[in-house]
């Protein structure tokens, strides 16, 4: 800004700078004429935190833990989770850097031995997945050792 009493002052952002970067920044960078040429628009997307991480388990149409619920419920059997074992998906995904892709691992994780063991066992017409077993579940898993780059 040039001037005295400029009031519009442009706050650079220097923990997010890729959110900046244009098309003759990739020139600069190697990329070649014909590839940018393929690339019309950039865009940046924020970082997914745990808060959004919890949303995307929880409300799509199609989430993730309603369609553990529905595989459940056709063996006759009602699934819940508590609000700790959720945060405590939402924290694992990002604590292992995985986003929301990795949402599946984890909960593949935790709910395959209920999957394969609970059907069989005609007693059980409900399972609540707690934080607790939610810990000893991925605790026993391969996933623990899984860091993203």
């Amino acid at each position: 800004m040039i001037g005295f009493k400029t009031e519009d002052v442009m706050i650079i952002d220097k923990e997010n700078l890729l959110q900046y970067i244009s098309h003759q920044d990739l020139r600069r960078f190697g990329l070649i004429p014909e590839l940018i040429g393929r690339l019309p628009v950039l865009a940046y997307l924020d970082p997914l935190d745990q808060a959004t991480l919890r949303r995307i388990l929880i409300e799509p149409k199609n989430s993730l833990l309603k369609q553990y619920k529905k595989l459940f419920e056709l063996e006759g059997i009602e699934l819940s989770f508590t609000e700790e074992a959720i945060d405590f998906v939402a924290e694992k995904a990002l604590e292992f850097s995985l986003g929301a892709r990795g949402l599946r691992s984890i909960c593949e994780a935790i709910m395959t031995d209920a999957m394969f063991e609970l059907p069989s066992n005609k007693d059980i017409r409900h399972f609540e997945v707690t934080s607790a077993y939610a810990m000893e579940k991925l605790g026993r898993a391969k996933l623990t050792q899984l860091k993203a780059a």
